[in-house]
C-alpha cells in the first residue's frame, strides 16, 4: 500500500469533511481524529500502518481545520464535532473504532456515551478525559490567538511552534510545516478557521459535567493513553477518569507531553495495535 486514498464525507451542517482513507474498504472501518489546531496529517504514520494491519482507516479533518469545510454559522461548539463524527460513522455504515486525540477524543468520547449505540465499537482517548488539568487550557489558547496577522515565511512559523514545543528539536527542513499554513496576501497563516478558537475555547470550559456523563454511560472498551509530562492529562485527571470508567484501559507513556503520537509514536503505536488486537481486530 502507498498513499492514502482522498476521500469527502459530507457532515453536520453540510460542512465538506476531507479525509484520507488507507487499508481495506470493507473491513473493520478506524476513524482517526486530530486535536484541534492540528490537521490529519498529525497521524500519517499510524494511519498508514494501521492500513496495511488490514483495517479500513479514515483519517479525516475536523470541520474548520485542514481542508474541510469552515462553518458558515460559526458552529465549533463540541456537540458539532460530535454529530460530524457521527454523521461519518454512519455513512460508513458499520461500527467504528474511533481514535482520538484531544478534541478528537472529546468527540469520540460524546458519540459514545450520547449518540446510538452501533456508531461506536472501541474508543481509543489520546491524551484527552472528561476534564483538563487546571490552566491548561490558557496555554493553548495563547499559542492558538497569537500571530493572527501570519508569518512572513514558513521559518517564521517553525520559530513559533519550537517555542510553544521546545522539547522536540526545531527541524531543519520546515518544509513540512507547510501542510498547515496557508498561504494568503503573501503572508502565510495557520489552517484553521479563527472562529473555531473563539467558540470552542468559550464553551469547552463549561463541558466538563456532560463529559463526565458521557464518560459514565460509554459501554464499548476504552483506552486512554496519556503522556508522563502532559499538561493537559495528569494522574489526578486519568485517576478520576478511571473512576467513571472502571473497565477502561489506562497507559502512561514515558517522555511523552499532550502530543503523545508526535514525540513517541512507537510506544503510542505498539499501545495501540495491543488494544486493538484484543478487542477490535481488522477482519469484521
Amino acid at each position: 500500500m502507498s498513499g492514502g486514498v482522498a476521500d469527502i464525507f459530507i457532515a453536520h451542517e453540510g460542512v465538506a469533511i476531507s479525509a484520507d482513507r488507507f487499508g481495506v474498504r470493507g473491513a473493520q472501518p478506524i476513524i482517526l481524529l486530530h486535536g484541534g489546531g492540528q490537521t490529519r496529517n498529525a497521524w500519517g504514520a499510524t494511519a498508514k500502518v494501521l492500513g496495511d494491519r488490514g483495517y479500513d482507516v479514515i483519517s479525516m479533518d475536523l470541520r474548520g481545520h485542514g481542508d474541510s469545510g469552515w462553518s458558515p454559522a460559526r458552529a465549533y461548539n463540541l456537540s458539532d464535532f460530535r454529530d460530524d463524527l457521527a454523521a461519518v460513522a454512519q455513512s460508513i455504515g458499520r461500527p467504528a473504532i474511533v481514535v482520538g486525540a484531544s478534541l478528537g477524543g472529546l468527540a469520540g468520547l460524546l458519540v459514545g456515551g450520547e449518540c446510538a449505540r452501533h456508531l461506536i465499537k472501541a474508543l481509543v482517548l489520546v491524551d484527552i478525559t472528561h476534564q483538563n488539568a487546571p490552566d491548561s487550557d490558557n496555554r493553548i489558547l495563547a499559542f492558538m490567538t497569537a500571530n493572527r496577522e501570519g508569518f512572513a515565511s514558513v521559518d517564521a512559523a517553525a520559530d513559533a511552534v519550537a517555542a510553544y514545543l521546545p522539547h522536540r528539536p526545531r527541524p531543519r527542513d520546515t518544509n513540512g510545516l507547510l501542510k498547515n499554513l496557508r498561504l494568503r496576501d503573501g503572508r502565510y497563516f495557520w489552517h484553521w478557521d479563527p472562529a473555531f478558537v473563539e467558540v470552542a475555547s468559550a464553551s469547552r470550559p463549561t463541558e466538563d459535567a456532560r463529559l463526565a456523563a458521557a464518560a459514565q454511560n460509554t459501554a464499548v472498551p476504552t483506552l486512554l493513553i496519556r503522556g508522563a509530562q502532559s499538561e493537559i492529562v495528569g494522574e489526578e485527571e486519568a485517576a478520576a477518569f478511571a473512576k467513571l470508567v472502571p473497565d477502561a484501559q489506562v497507559i502512561v507513556v514515558g517522555g511523552a507531553h499532550h502530543m503523545v503520537a508526535g514525540d513517541q509514536n512507537t510506544v503510542f503505536a505498539a499501545a495501540v495495535f495491543e488494544f486493538l488486537d484484543r478487542f477490535a481486530p481488522a477482519t469484521l
